[in-house]
C-alpha cells in the first residue's frame, strides 16, 4: 500500500511477530482504541454463516453498503482447489516458516555478518521474524496462485473477493491476530494506488489494461506489504520492467545507516533509463515523485519514515531493526498523482484522541472498526461482508471527526499508464532479509 507525499495526502499501515520453537515473546501491542464505544459487530471472520446467506445476492447498491449489498460471500464461494492452510503445511516443521532472501551488509557494516554479538542479538527477535515470515509465505502462495487465474474478462470485484477469500483460508484468519493487513488494491492504468471496487462496481479487466495488485497480510500486526503489476499486452513490457528493476535497485541500496535520499536517487536513475513506445510515441518512464515507500511498525503501515523514489529526499538514515516497504511507481504521464474517483480505502487514525460522537450509528461503526481492524486499513466491501448496513453517513462522520482517514484513489493524467512493484524487508542485525521475495518477482 502506497505512502503519499504531503503534497497530496498522508496515508498509514502495519507489521509484527513469534516462533513456536523459540522463547515466547509478547505479541505486538495494538494501538489504543476509543473507550466507551459499544455495540460493534463480530471480529474478523466471525460472520461466515451470515455470508452464506448472502451468497446469491448481486453486488448491487452503488452506495456500497446502504442497502447491505453482499460483498460476494465467504471462502466457500470463491476458494479454488487450494492446498491446506500455511499453518497446516508447516506444522510438521515445528511451525518454522521459510526465510526470505538474505543479503549480508557491505562496506562499514560488513562485520555484522560474522559478529557473534549480532547473531545473539538476532536470536532475541526470532519469534517476530518467524511470524512475519508466515505472513510472507501466505502472500507468496496466494499471489502466485492468483497470477495463474486473473485474466481479461473477469470483474475486478470478483478477483478481489476470490483473492481475499484465499488469504483468509491460507492464513487461518483470526480477528486481529492474523489476517489481512489492508484491502486488495487493483488500480487500473492511470490509477496508481488505493483503488478497490465498492459494491456495484462492474469494472471488467481488459486486454489492454495495466493493473497494480497490492494486498497485505499480517501476523500479530507484523505486516507484509507487497505488490506487482499485471499486463496482457507486450507493449507495456518496458514499463513493467522499469518499475520492477527500480524496486530491485531500492532493495539493493537499502541498509543500516543508508540515507533515504540516496535510495531515492538510485531508484530514479534506474527507472528513468527506460522508455516505452505507445501508439508510435516514446515515453520516458517517470517515477511518481509524490509516492514513496515507507517504514512499517506493528499495526501501523506507514510508520513515520518515507523512502523516496526520486532524488532530493531526506538525509534520514535507515536503522537496525526497522521494517520497510520498498515500493516504486512508474508512469508514462506526469509522474505526479492526485486524488480522484470514489473512495474505497479507509483507516483509523492511530494518533486520534477521544472525540464525542453525536450519533449512535457513528459510535457503533467506530466500535466495529476498533474490534475488526484497529489501525489497519479497511474498505467498504469488508464492512458489507461483515454485515454492516447503511453506514456511509456514520463513516463520513468519523472522517470529519478525524478518527478515520479516507484514502481515495491516486491517479496520474488521463491517457497515462502506471506500474508498481513492492517488497517488504527487515534490517536484521546481521543482514538484510527481503521477506516477501518469491520466484515470481
Amino acid at each position: 500500500m502506497s505512502a503519499t507525499d504531503e503534497a497530496t495526502v498522508v496515508a498509514t499501515e502495519d507489521v509484527a511477530a513469534a516462533a513456536p520453537d523459540a522463547a515466547a515473546a509478547p505479541a505486538a501491542t495494538l494501538p489504543s482504541t476509543e473507550a466507551g464505544t459499544e455495540g460493534a459487530g463480530t471480529a474478523g471472520g466471525g460472520k461466515r454463516r451470515r455470508r452464506k446467506k448472502k451468497k446469491k445476492k448481486a453486488a448491487g447498491g452503488g452506495e456500497g453498503g446502504e442497502g447491505g449489498a453482499g460483498a460476494g460471500g465467504g471462502a466457500s464461494e470463491f476458494l479454488n482447489e487450494f492446498s491446506p492452510s500455511v499453518i497446516k503445511q508447516f506444522k510438521g516443521r515445528n511451525g518454522v516458516y521459510p526465510v526470505g532472501v538474505v543479503t549480508p551488509y557491505s562496506g562499514e557494516n560488513l562485520w555484522r555478518s560474522t559478529s557473534k554479538e549480532m547473531k545473539e542479538k538476532e536470536k532475541l527477535h526470532s519469534n517476530v521474524y518467524n511470524e512475519i515470515r508466515m505472513a510472507a509465505e501466505v502472500h507468496r502462495q496466494v499471489r502466485q496462485d492468483a497470477q495463474k487465474w486473473i485474466k481479461p474478462g473477469m470483474k475486478l470485484f470478483d478477483v478481489c473477493e476470490r483473492l481475499e477469500a484465499n488469504v483468509r483460508h491460507m492464513i487461518e484468519e483470526d480477528g486481529l491476530i492474523r489476517g489481512h493487513a489492508f484491502p486488495t488494491g487493483c488500480s487500473v492504468n492511470r490509477v496508481a494506488a488505493h483503488y478497490t471496487p465498492n459494491a456495484g462496481d462492474e469494472t471488467v479487466i481488459q486486454e489492454t489494461d495495466v493493473i497494480k495488485f497490492d494486498f497485505g497480510t499480517h501476523y500479530n500486526g507484523h505486516i507484509i506489504d507487497c505488490a506487482w503489476t499485471m499486463t496482457w499486452d507486450p507493449r507495456y513490457d518496458n514499463l513493467v520492467e522499469a518499475v520492477r528493476e527500480a524496486t530491485n535497485t531500492g532493495i539493493k541500496e537499502a541498509g543500516i545507516d543508508v540515507r533515504l535520499c540516496d535510495v531515492g536517487e538510485a531508484i530514479q536513475e534506474t527507472m528513468e533509463s527506460y522508455e516505452v513506445v505507445l501508439d508510435g510515441k516514446a515515453h520516458q518512464i517517470k517515477p511518481c515523485r509524490n509516492l514513496n515507500g515507507h517504514s512499517i511498525s506493528p499495526y501501523i503501515i506507514h510508520a513515520g519514515k518515507s523512502v523516496p523514489i526520486v532524488k532530493g529526499g531526506p538525509a534520514t538514515k535507515m536503522e537496525e531493526g526497522e521494517f520497510y516497504a520498498i515500493e516504486t511507481f512508474g508512469s508514462t504521464g506526469k509522474g505526479y498523482v492526485t486524488e480522484d474517483f470514489e473512495c474505497s480505502h479507509y483507516m483509523k487514525n492511530a494518533d486520534a484522541g477521544f472525540v464525542q460522537l453525536r450519533t449512535a450509528g457513528a459510535k457503533q461503526l467506530l466500535n466495529h472498526i476498533n474490534k475488526n481492524f484497529s489501525t489497519l486499513a479497511f474498505c467498504r466491501r469488508w464492512l458489507d461482508r461483515q454485515g454492516q448496513t447503511k453506514y456511509l453517513g456514520a463513516l463520513r462522520q468519523l472522517v470529519t471527526a478525524g478518527l478515520v482517514t479516507a484514502h481515495p484513489p491516486l491517479v496520474d493524467i488521463p491517457g497515462s499508464y502506471t506500474a508498481q512493484f513492492e517488497h517488504t524487508l527487515v534490517l536484521k542485525p546481521t543482514g538484510k532479509e527481503v521477506l516477501s521475495r518469491g520466484d515470481d518477482f
